[in-house]
């Protein structure tokens, strides 16, 4: 399948040839990236764009989302805000801070009170103060979303970095665990922890073997604390994307991947934009899934995670 062959209203389905450096910025992406704009389709087939409309379902809530500046983080943030979300606190690299600025002024002309917080959450104490700095500002936690990862791509096992396989597990589990650790005694019955995971969690990657082990752990850590939290009506459920651009994907791989990154998956043929992945995020945070815990929603495009 080429870019052609695309059925699409988004302008930006298919990114450029690009690379950066790790952690990436969603400004340098190009064309560009979709945080709001949803695709819908009318009675003749033909795809439009229409902006995210939202109905209250989290008025007066408060939210931290670890990795809201940018990709799917940010466009959660900002589909949290427009639903009514009251507050939130997006935690983000030093690196990041121009994406983390643009974030915060996106949520702002939503009307949602914005916290941003540079810090390194491979460190215990910097995860401590993350979730610290958010109930000075707020003084509740209704919804986490331990969004925040990293990839780096070794296509050998022999030739694998064990200092990257520990980095990664540092920067995309066990950080989860420990901002879960201090964000738990802040939370009360009905409020909601949301986990990212991977497509490659259960399909695998022959490419990113770390990566996929750690979204593995993921969707164990999220099935187990779900049951412990159940009796305390806190809710654990998490989310598997494939195939989404965003600012990760050309900080890890080389310049001529990104050009075909998503081309030819099974549904649209494209990969998907986070405005695509963020009303799950939504579903799970609002009494809409009061019934769910230890689940996870599969959003790929149709990729195959069955059993063999």
């Amino acid at each position: 399948m080429s870019a052609q062959d695309l059925v699409t209203a988004y302008k930006v389905a298919v990114p450029e040839k690009q690379s950066q450096e790790l952690p990436g910025l969603d400004k340098h992406i190009k064309p560009g990236i979709e945080y709001v704009q949803q695709e819908y389709w009318d009675n003749d087939g033909k795809p439009y764009l229409r902006a995210y409309t939202g109905s209250g379902k989290l008025l007066d809530k408060y939210a931290l989302i670890t990795g809201g500046d940018s990709g799917i983080g940010r466009a959660t943030a900002l589909l949290f805000a427009i639903e009514g979300l009251k507050g939130v606190t997006i935690s983000h690299l030093p690196q990041e801070t121009e994406d983390a600025k643009a974030a915060a002024e996106q949520l702002a002309k939503h009307g949602c009170d914005v916290n941003t917080v540079a810090l390194d959450l491979q460190r215990d104490s910097d995860c401590q103060q993350l979730v610290e700095a958010h109930i000075r500002r707020f003084g509740h936690l209704n919804i986490l979303v331990n969004n925040a990862s990293k990839q780096i791509i070794e296509k050998r096992i022999e030739n694998i970095d064990l200092q990257n396989v520990r980095s990664t597990f540092e920067s995309n589990i066990i950080q989860m665990f420990a901002v879960t650790k201090f964000a738990v005694p802040h939370m009360k019955r009905g409020s909601s922890i949301i986990n990212t995971t991977s497509v490659v969690a259960y399909a695998g990657s022959p490419g990113l073997v770390d990566y996929s082990a750690t979204k593995g752990a993921i969707m164990s850590f999220t099935r187990s604390l779900s049951k412990q939290l159940a009796p305390r009506g806190i809710r654990v459920n998490s989310i598997a994307p494939g195939p989404v651009i965003t600012a990760l994907q050309p900080a890890s791989r080389d310049a001529d991947e990104m050009e075909s990154f998503g081309l030819g998956v099974p549904l649209h043929g494209r990969a998907a934009q986070p405005a695509e992945i963020a009303p799950a995020f939504v579903f799970l945070a609002s009494p809409d899934s009061n019934a769910m815990t230890g689940a996870c929603i599969h959003i790929n495009n149709g990729i195959h995670v069955g059993g063999s």
